[in-house]
């Protein structure tokens, strides 16, 4: 276990050093990659602050890869029974979230989007000349007689305001109100537009009533103090700037100088990516594991958090291959953890078994995983083994399933 210095130490003192390959086995411990968790899955998605779900399929395979025995079912039923919901919060993604964060992260969130609407290079010329309120209040009514796809509330939106394009409409009507989308959207074999209510209607007038009120300034820092607290216990040890890359916010220096007496104080280890001695802080308790702890094979989801989640994100992918990793379009392919670092990129592909065939659809489904850098033999054998079991997971309806190393 790496050292730790208690809460409250003498100002002065020089703080511990954490290698990226202790901050690389807290985060996995945090994350559950290093044993699969027996926990539901409802409070994993607590624990994570959320998952990366800007494709609807994705929180499934963030689940797989890090709980004992998880099934579609348990997250499709939690969407359907309103445990959980898919709505845009931290850096202005789609995120799935419990039902408590989604009535208090959109307000904590709020400037961001705030901030965009006004700087959006498609929809803040037009977005400037409306009264947004008046924008909101209309929205509002709409979605919550009953929900509309973006579309459609654009369309309904452009006949009061018909000199706006009805997608700036819709745009600011998403970037002003907490607004859920519903399932099927999300839930494990089925498809839909995506169609949006507010939180109030989705969840209830009573449990919305109960939420903290983040227009008291004091309710707001505490709020914004237990959002620092839970993303350390997920994500630390970490930098100030870290948390705010995660959330998208900033000016959380405050909020993290008041929570000091409570935290406990690192050194990160100098190196490409990071300053020399630049500050962690963590919280006294969490789990720091001995750098040397084995780290078996995991496979991440297209824009898991654990790789998004740092300002400095070498505890876990090297400068040389986040590089490899960028797309043009902005899309994160899933990857592949080899000793607890993203070694590789993972995809499933389908082709028909039976073309032009009358029968039932039948198909073969091939994970191929492409790493960035040889492998040995074990490693190959491990990452066949790990993916055998994710293929038939995400392709669960096809008929036929293989694993291919690139």
């Amino acid at each position: 276990m790496a050292s730790r210095r208690t809460p409250g130490a003498a100002a002065g003192a020089i703080a511990p050093l954490l290698t990226r390959a202790a901050l690389n086995r807290a985060l996995l411990a945090r994350q559950h990659l290093l044993t699969r968790a027996e926990l539901p899955a409802v409070a994993l998605v607590d624990h994570l602050v959320g998952l990366q779900a800007q494709l609807p399929r994705s929180p499934y395979t963030t689940l797989w890869s890090r709980l004992v025995g998880f099934r579609h079912g348990e997250l499709s039923e939690a969407l359907l029974d309103r445990r959980v919901a898919r709505i845009a919060v931290m850096r202005g993604t789609i995120h799935l979230v419990t039902a408590e964060d989604a009535l208090v992260l959109p307000g904590l969130t709020a400037p961001l989007y705030e901030r965009d609407l006004r700087q959006n290079v498609l929809h803040g010329t037009a977005l400037r000349t409306l009264d947004l309120a008046e924008l909101t209040e209309a929205a509002r009514t709409l979605v919550e007689a009953e929900p509309r796809p973006s579309t459609e509330l654009g369309r309904l939106l452009a006949e009061r305001w018909p000199d706006v394009a009805p997608g700036s409409l819709a745009y600011g009507a998403r970037g002003t109100l907490p607004l859920v989308q519903v399932p099927p959207r999300g839930v494990w074999g089925r498809s839909g537009a995506t169609t949006w209510t507010t939180t109030r209607a989705w969840f209830g007038d009573d449990r919305a009533a109960s939420a903290p009120d983040l227009t008291d300034p004091d309710v707001r820092a505490a709020e914004l103090e237990r959002l620092a607290l839970r993303y350390l216990g997920a994500f630390g040890p970490a930098s100030v700037a870290d948390v705010q890359t995660w959330s998208g916010l900033g000016g959380l220096k405050e909020v993290v100088d008041r929570l000091r007496p409570r935290l406990v104080t690192f050194r990160a280890e100098p190196g490409p990516g990071s300053a020399s001695g630049r500050e962690l802080v963590d919280l006294p308790d969490a789990p720091r594991p001995d750098p040397s702890t084995p780290a078996p094979v995991r496979f991440l989801a297209d824009f898991d958090n654990l790789t998004l989640s740092h300002a400095d994100r070498t505890r876990v992918v090297s400068e040389e291959h986040r590089r490899a990793l960028a797309t043009r379009n902005g899309m994160a392919p899933g990857t592949v953890l080899v000793d607890g670092r993203v070694a590789g990129t993972w995809a499933v592909t389908r082709e028909r078994l039976d073309p032009g065939g009358v029968r039932a659809r039948r198909e073969l489904a091939t994970l191929t995983v492409r790493p960035l850098a040889p492998v040995d033999a074990a490693t190959r054998a491990e990452l066949v083994a790990e993916a055998e079991g994710l293929v038939r997971f995400v392709a669960d309806d096809a008929a036929e399933h293989r694993v291919a190393l690139a």
